[in-house]
């Protein structure tokens, strides 16, 4: 297809599902009955070249649906794709069984490498017939949650907001007002807890179904094969779990002693106090949207001859739709559109130091894809989650000494709040993690009784955080049913959580070296989804956060930064 198409110019077909269908089944009758290497392969290269135009279909829906939920047309598109999809997937397994079994294995290993048959195998035991109708019911779950996120219209100071609108009055230096539009938004899901408690019991009644009826004791294995996990258990995210109790909260709760002294106000913070880092304000971004973009544009041209080609076709080609509207799903993701070989950016921008993590870290997760579309077949152009995450989350650290060209005079501000939040995050990511495997592990659990696990385990986890029910739904210990992931992507956050950790391996890497530390990051990217997680570490020269003592050692060099540093 034409290298130069721009996104608004890409044109939908919904695909004809039956003859798809078909497509996948003549194909597998193809590979089964090759004789020959080069028939097998041709039919596997076919398989793949269907793959990518389905999906491109499926993504064009899904990016201008969620651009605007009230569009009709494209709100009719992704019902149809969330009905399809399970189907596909349904389709394409008698492809893989042939794939699995064809007597050109090895050779086909040797050319594209086993990691693309082992996935195969995991694939095959997270699909069977008995379940695509769970799995249709999970889709249409997760878009009841979908849409009523997207709905928020918050009344405000005589203005209404969106969720991702009412974000910059909740970091506002001015307490009262701060204080109000957390009171504002912990209303708006306090007075909609009944349809997302119902939401997520049943989601958490399909998903323990789902596995019991492909012979998993419960969702949890199933949830880990589902995430394309092959490179670690759940033995060694209790083991990090652990680290993060000894390593990781004792730094975070220094931090918010800190940031409590700074702000004035008592510890443990409240809700809207821990939401502003300083008492003249967070760092904002100067300047508008476009200003954002072209200070990103300035970054990436300065980075390297890769990056700088890269941002500027994701400009020059529409790539990216970063301004929050009205109608708008929340959040934000990058996605791949591989026929035209090109990654996408969807966010929200509100003008908050967010905005500037969506140029570094959505746009790390696009220029990975960027840089690996000649990989065949196209599920070995991006790794799994957690390895896609290290493209994302380094690469917010690889930015920092073009701080002042996003931030102006808040970058020495920038920079602490950078690494102070992702020393932070891990604890809050770990605990969203822990909470899930309780519920997974205990399905019959009551709304009421999740509500209680968290929070439980925000005491083990975030002990600076204050419930003392002042906040509607978050002061009440409640907060975990805005984390869009616990009800769209379960089991998805420890992989943040991963990836920060490696992220801070880069961070403190660069202190030292900063071309050394790019190097690494290339190295690392450049594999795309060749490897599996700890693999592609090992062969970038980086620690594995499941490592004893990975986590200890970037404590203390953050400590020792954070000490030091002169806000």
């Amino acid at each position: 297809m034409s290298d130069a198409v721009k996104f608004k110019d890409m044109p939908y077909e919904r695909p004809d599902l039956e003859a798809v269908k078909a497509e996948y089944a003549r194909l597998a009758e193809a590979l089964a009955s090759a004789e020959s290497l080069d028939a097998a392969e041709a039919a596997f290269l076919e398989k793949d070249r269907l793959d990518r135009h389905t999906q491109t279909a499926a993504e064009l829906a899904m990016i201008r649906h969620v651009i605007d939920t009230r569009d009709e047309f494209y709100d009719g598109e992704a019902s149809f794709w969330d009905e399809a999809q399970p189907e596909l997937q349904s389709a394409a397994d008698a492809f893989t069984a042939a794939l699995l079994a064809t007597p050109f294995r090895a050779q086909l290993e040797e050319k594209y490498g086993t990691l693309l048959f082992a996935q195969a195998e995991q694939e095959r035991r997270t699909i069977k017939p008995q379940i695509v109708e769970d799995m249709k019911r999970e889709n249409a779950l997760v878009q009841e949650y979908v849409k009523l996120i997207a709905s928020a219209q918050i009344p405000f100071e005589g203005g209404t907001y969106t969720l991702s609108q009412l974000t910059p009055f909740k970091k506002s230096a001015d307490d009262a007002q701060r204080l109000a539009a957390w009171k504002a938004e912990g209303t708006w899901y306090k007075e909609r807890q009944a349809d997302l408690d119902r939401t997520y019991d049943e989601l958490t009644h399909v998903r323990d179904a789902m596995g019991r009826k492909l012979g998993y004791e419960n969702y949890l294995p199933l949830g880990y094969d589902r995430m394309g996990r092959l490179s670690y258990g759940r033995e060694d995210v209790e083991r990090f779990r652990e680290a993060v109790r000894a390593y990781v909260v004792p730094l975070a709760d220094k931090v918010y002693h800190a940031q409590a002294e700074r702000l004035g106000v008592e510890y443990p913070l409240s809700f809207a106090d821990e939401a502003l880092s300083f008492r003249s304000g967070n760092p904002v971004p100067r300047g508008t949207a476009e200003d954002v973009l072209e200070a990103g544009r300035t970054f990436y041209r300065a980075l390297s001859p890769e990056t700088g080609a890269f941002f500027d076709m994701m400009l020059d080609r529409g790539l990216m739709d970063v301004l929050s509207t009205e109608g708008k799903a929340g959040g934000g993701f990058m996605t791949q559109i591989p026929d035209y070989d090109v990654p996408f950016i969807f966010a929200n921008f509100n003008g908050t130091q967010g905005d500037v993590e969506v140029v570094t870290h959505e746009a790390g997760h696009a220029f990975s894809y960027y840089m690996n579309t000649d990989k065949t077949p196209i599920g070995l152009s991006m790794p799994s989650t957690e390895a896609c995450e290290v493209h994302s989350m380094s690469m917010e650290f690889m930015a920092w000494p073009w701080a002042e060209e996003f931030f102006g005079e808040d970058a020495r501000k920038y920079r602490y709040a950078h690494l102070a939040g992702a020393i932070t995050f891990i604890p809050y990511g770990t605990m969203v993690d822990h909470f899930q495997h309780e519920v997974y592990e205990h399905p019959e659990m009551t709304p009421a009784e999740r509500h209680a696990t968290w929070r439980r385990l925000l005491g083990e986890y975030m002990p600076w955080m204050r419930l003392d029910g002042d906040i509607p739904f978050y002061a009440e210990g409640e907060g975990w049913q805005r984390q869009s992931h616990i009800y769209e992507n379960p089991l998805y956050y420890i992989d943040y959580c991963l990836a920060q950790t490696v992220a801070l391996e880069f961070w403190a890497m660069s202190q030292d070296d900063f071309s050394g530390a790019w190097e690494h990051y290339m190295a690392y990217t450049r594999q795309g989804g060749t490897r599996a997680f700890t693999d592609l570490l090992a062969h970038a020269g980086m620690t594995s956060p499941f490592d004893e003592g990975c986590l200890r050692s970037i404590c203390e060099r953050a400590t020792a930064w954070l000490e030091s540093y002169d806000l």
